[in-house]
Formats: structure tokens, C-alpha cells, sequence
């Protein structure tokens, strides 16, 4: 039950946006992506500086990183809920992009209440909270959604 809960709200937030049509300027979206995405063997520490990631590719790290050069919108990963919470209802931010699992996306869009958000979900290759992978046409499609 908790997991059609999830996935349920997750749905119901991406219908929400597109049918409000929220139209931002890059400097408006935030892409708030888990810390999960990073390799979990990775010897970078990237708690608040996304810029020492060496972008080996290895991991999606380096892919927000693109993203948020190509269309100027800002990148956070995500350490914890309420610091995630807290950076999404800063008043520049009108929309956000969120990327992680089911649950801590169904507690984020109830935290950022009531600014849009679309959901993208990541797959766990090694099981939950560890070396995760997204879809990143899925995340780039959103933003330029958002951008439209």
C-alpha cells in the first residue's frame, strides 16, 4: 500500500504542474537530485560544492552539472530532507525538478506545497540508497518543460 501511495503521489504532482502550466525562467527551476546518484566508492565530497566533482562519468553527477550549464538552471544535491525543503521554498525558486525514490519524493512535494514540481524517479541497480541511476532524458525533458 505505501508504495501505490507513492507512486500515486508522484503522479498526481507531475499532473498538477503540467495542468497549471507553470512557465519559469532558468533561474527560477531547481533540479534537486539525491545523494544517492553520487558512486557510492567516489572519493569527491560534494556536500554543498558540486564543482569538485571531477565528472568522470561514472555517475550522474556530472550530467546535472551539463544540465544546469546548458540551461541555466541551478543543481542541488540533496543531503537531507529539510535542507532539500528548505533550498526548494527559497522565494527566487518557482518550480522544481526533483529526482530520487518514491518515498523521499512523496515527502518532497508535500514540503514544497505549494510551488510545481515534477517528479522523476531513479532505478536502484544495487538496491536502495546506493549507487543509483536516473533517466536523464526524463530530468532534461522536464526542465525544458518548464522552460517552454
Amino acid at each position: 500500500m505505501p508504495e501505490a501511495l507513492d507512486r500515486a503521489v508522484v503522479a498526481l504532482a507531475n499532473f498538477s504542474t503540467r495542468l497549471r502550466r507553470t512557465r519559469c525562467r532558468p533561474e527560477e527551476v531547481l533540479v534537486l537530485f539525491a545523494s544517492c546518484l553520487q558512486r557510492s566508492d567516489c572519493d569527491r565530497r560534494l556536500d554543498e560544492d558540486l564543482t569538485n566533482c571531477a565528472r568522470c562519468g561514472r555517475c550522474a553527477v556530472a550530467a546535472f552539472l551539463d544540465l544546469s550549464e546548458k540551461y541555466g538552471v541551478r543543481v542541488y544535491r540533496a543531503t537531507g530532507g529539510r535542507r532539500a525543503a528548505a533550498r526548494a521554498r527559497a522565494p527566487a525558486i518557482k518550480a522544481i525538478v526533483a529526482v530520487a525514490c518514491r518515498k523521499e519524493l512523496r515527502e518532497g512535494v508535500f514540503a514544497c506545497l505549494p510551488k510545481a514540481v515534477l517528479a522523476r524517479t531513479i532505478a536502484w541497480p544495487c538496491g536502495p540508497c546506493k549507487d543509483t541511476t536516473v533517466e536523464m532524458d526524463r530530468v532534461e525533458e522536464a526542465v525544458r518543460w518548464l522552460l517552454r
